[in-house]
């Protein structure tokens, strides 16, 4: 049986040959959603191009460059950033409030996000996953499910994935991934 720490410490957790899975540092997590109307708005106040379509994310450039964007849906994205950034967001986001309103809240301790990485990464995604991962391009990021747990999928690369889930899920999730890499690491 796999045991999985529940404080997840950023860090290895398991490494093989073909594929390795580690949790990454924790980054500040905002869910926005408003109107499309306001998307130009939003992205001049951010610096950053809020992409529209489901699944596309954007990063920033500059000062901006720590933050990403992904678009969920057709109102809500969610931002990842560091935490020195948060007050400038918040700030830039209160400016235009009265013209474009919006919902903008700090959700960083709901999930955590785990890199999965190697020639085997894709491979070990389908072991949950039920769809094929290379369906998603690389540089956009899918909300789905994973073994039946809402998770946001993101392809950085051929070889590199992350996944975000919903703490409460992550010792079921990530007992399923390492046992997976496991396997693999047998073939």
């Amino acid at each position: 049986m796999t045991v999985i720490p529940f404080d997840f410490r950023p860090g290895t957790l398991v490494e093989s040959a073909g594929v390795s899975i580690r949790i990454l540092m924790p980054k500040t997590r905002l869910s926005l959603r408003a109107r499309t109307a306001a998307v130009p708005a939003i992205s001049r106040a951010l610096g950053v191009a809020v992409p529209e379509k489901i699944g596309q994310r954007a990063s920033g450039e500059g000062a901006n460059a720590e933050t990403e964007i992904l678009c969920l849906g057709p109102d809500e994205w969610v931002l990842l950033t560091d935490v020195e950034q948060v007050g400038t967001i918040t700030a830039a986001m209160d400016a235009i409030y009265k013209e474009h309103p919006h919902s903008l809240v700090d959700v960083s301790d709901r999930e955590i996000t785990v890199e999965i990485f190697g020639d085997k990464a894709t491979d070990l995604l389908t072991l949950g996953w039920p769809r094929n991962p290379l369906s998603v391009p690389i540089g956009e990021a899918r909300r789905t499910v994973f073994d039946g747990a809402s998770v946001v999928i993101w392809h950085d690369s051929e070889t590199s994935w992350r996944l975000n889930g919903w703490r409460s899920f992550m010792p079921h999730l990530l007992g399923l991934l390492v046992t997976g890499c496991r396997e693999l690491s047998a073939e």
